[in-house]
């Protein structure tokens, strides 16, 4: 089992190598500029300070830069860090938003990933651009400009049913959220059909997820102070991007999330119209704002998170290891970062 950490706070970078220490083997960094450090900066000073970790974009978000631009910037990064480099990608959601736009059609994510595919594969590429279609490749590839030689496998993030079934037809790999992208059953079945329909197995796929291990402590009630601040704002983050797309498209909350939706609703429309999405999205993967902590519920948290002692979480560990996950990924917030990442080492990584 590999273990992912996300993070992009580019003056806590001993966060980083502390991670690495404790057995922490991927760094996936957000791509989200008007909330964390510049990816691309963070990611090169991380591959200076690392020495084992993998490092990659933790997802990079298409519409804010051209195909040949983030291929260009992951095939550089590859000389800094060689062999050590991943690229995930997704259509995009809080950075997208946060400009007033909306994540990328599935259609024009396919033509955008088989762009930087290509390209890092040394081959010509079909670059769609303003509705016209060249043939580009990297030049002077012998130049030393950049490094292709060592492969950098493309994970796709899906949550919904055809992303998966993308990441399992043109990716090396998906990455997901349980429960938001479903259960490992739905989720693995959704991959296979990418999969069939390329003609690949899932022999060599790489799935990692984000699964929130609530470990309690002995009498430690579920929504203890404790575990409403280090569970919180992946909850809340998660209601969040559901409720960008419920307003967008009316799409239904997962069954996690209807204890809290129609109060939560209520509460997220009365805010000011102008401000009320950035006011909603401030707080992101950082901490629970102070307005939006009675929605963090001990039956949310149950539905959330997996919850229990150390040894019952562990087994969970070892039960999705066993069922094909590849790698479990944890983004911790601002304020319990490092305590977090301690106590997940203690009692997970290294117990298995």
């Amino acid at each position: 089992m590999e273990f992912g950490l996300t993070w992009a706070k580019l003056d806590e970078m001993e966060y980083v190598t502390e991670a690495e220490k404790l057995g922490f083997t991927h760094l996936w960094v957000t791509d989200s500029g008007l909330i964390r450090s510049d990816a691309f900066v963070f990611l090169t000073v991380a591959a200076l300070q690392t020495k084992t970790m993998k490092l990659g974009m933790g997802v990079a978000v298409p519409g804010l830069r051209l195909a040949p631009t983030l291929a260009a910037g992951m095939a550089t990064l590859n000389r800094v860090a060689p062999g050590r480099c991943f690229l995930a990608m997704g259509t995009g959601n809080t950075a997208m938003r946060l400009l007033g736009r909306k994540p990328m059609t599935l259609k024009n994510f396919e033509a955008y990933v088989r762009t930087v595919r290509n390209l890092l594969d040394g081959k010509d590429a079909a670059y769609e651009h303003n509705g016209e279609t060249h043939a580009i490749r990297f030049m002077l590839t012998d130049k030393g400009y950049r490094n292709l030689r060592d492969p950098i496998p493309i994970y796709l993030a899906g949550y919904g049913p055809r992303a998966q079934a993308l990441a399992g037809e043109i990716g090396d790999g998906l990455t997901t959220h349980i429960p938001r992208g479903g259960s490992l059953d739905s989720i693995l079945a959704n991959v296979g059909n990418g999969t069939a329909k390329s003609g690949r197995t899932l022999d060599n796929f790489h799935l990692s997820v984000r699964v929130n291990f609530a470990m309690l402590e002995p009498g430690e009630p579920v929504d203890s102070e404790r575990i409403v601040n280090e569970y919180g704002p992946a909850i809340m983050t998660s209601m969040h991007s559901v409720v960008d797309r419920h307003l967008e498209s009316g799409d239904d909350p997962p069954e996690f999330l209807r204890p809290i939706w129609k109060d939560y609703m209520a509460f997220h429309m009365a805010r000011p119209a102008a401000d009320r999405q950035k006011i909603m999205h401030e707080s992101h993967n950082a901490y629970v704002a102070p307005d939006e902590r009675r929605f963090v519920t001990p039956e949310v948290i149950k539905r959330f998170c997996i919850v229990g002692q150390p040894a019952e979480v562990l087994e969970q560990v070892r039960e999705l290891e066993r069922r094909g996950v590849r790698q479990l990924m944890c983004n911790f917030p601002l304020q319990r970062g490092y305590q977090m990442v301690r106590d997940y080492a203690q009692n997970i990584i290294q117990k298995l």
